[in-house]
């Protein structure tokens, strides 16, 4: 493992278990304060927009070629996150992947309880359909929960029989709300960053009172017949592994093209570290190579 990778692990180590802020308006705005760190690709150009009442951000980079577009959908387990907290990745997606970003503030738990994102992000995809991009130069790439709603997004466009977008990214999909992973226990002592009761009461805020193994929350349990070609990336050292590596092998069984990237020594969206993490850098060029390729 890289000096780099072993620094950020023992910085992530030394956050792990400390003491939750006591209201959740200061956990995000913890979060928000922690995503100051990540510097943004020299000379990005981001720009505001509503889409259908959603507040978003048009990303781009010197390198955007605007007939292609990524709609992006964050991580924070549903109940945190924003584009302020991942306007940094996403530029660097924007530069690997050469494509327009479409960065929605979808509505958060425990205020928008499921379905709410899921609803959010449906509207994104259609307003960008009906703003002129062909389905053919759409992707949808999310990390974490925002990989979880990646897939109920494209499951819920399937099943309205709609034009569905080219690929599918998954970073470090969080695809199963049940927690019914092995790595949840086996890796519990070596993820430097998640942990479960964390992800449990993450799970409760957003699911309310909907079955935690409905499959648009948890779209590991989904019919997967039909969705896009998707990559998948995840880090061998996450105690979410489970949730991707079991969702490859039921998504290849249904007959849809996967791509499944174990990283080793890698931990939860290590891709956010990657101004300082050449392994962080070089998975968002897998991203750009597989959505092009």
């Amino acid at each position: 493992m890289s000096q780099a990778a072993e620094e950020i692990r023992a910085f992530l180590r030394s956050r792990k278990h400390m003491p939750m802020p006591p209201t959740l308006q200061e956990a995000r705005m913890g979060y928000e304060e922690m995503a100051k760190m990540f510097p943004l690709v020299p000379n990005t150009t981001t720009e505001k927009v509503v889409v259908n009442g959603i507040n978003a951000e048009w990303i781009s980079t010197p390198n955007t070629d605007k007939n292609y577009v990524m709609l992006y959908l964050h991580g924070g387990g549903y109940v945190l996150g924003s584009p302020n907290t991942h306007r940094a990745l996403v530029s660097r997606l924007a530069d690997a992947t050469k494509s327009l970003v479409l960065l929605i503030d979808y509505r958060l738990a425990p205020e928008h309880p499921f379905p709410a994102a899921v609803e959010d992000a449906v509207s994104a995809y259609r307003w960008l359909l009906n703003n002129g991009f062909s389905n053919e130069n759409i992707f949808i790439c999310g990390d974490s929960a925002g990989g979880g709603l990646t897939l109920a997004t494209a499951i819920s466009l399937r099943d309205a029989n709609e034009n569905l977008p080219k690929r599918l990214a998954l970073i470090s999909p969080w695809t199963d709300l049940a927690a019914t992973g092995d790595s949840l226990i086996s890796l519990a002592e070596i993820d430097p960053w998640l942990t479960s009761p964390e992800l449990t009461e993450l799970a409760k805020l957003y699911l309310a009172t909907t079955d935690s193994k409905h499959p648009l929350a948890s779209p590991l349990f989904a019919d997967l017949t039909g969705l896009p070609e998707m990559l998948i990336q995840v880090g061998a050292a996450e105690i979410l592994l489970d949730d991707s590596t079991r969702l490859a092998k039921k998504a290849e069984e249904m007959g849809v093209k996967v791509t499944l990237e174990v990283w080793e020594d890698m931990w939860h969206v290590w891709h956010a570290f990657a101004d300082k993490l050449s392994e962080g850098q070089e998975a968002i060029n897998k991203i750009g190579f597989f959505l092009h390729s």
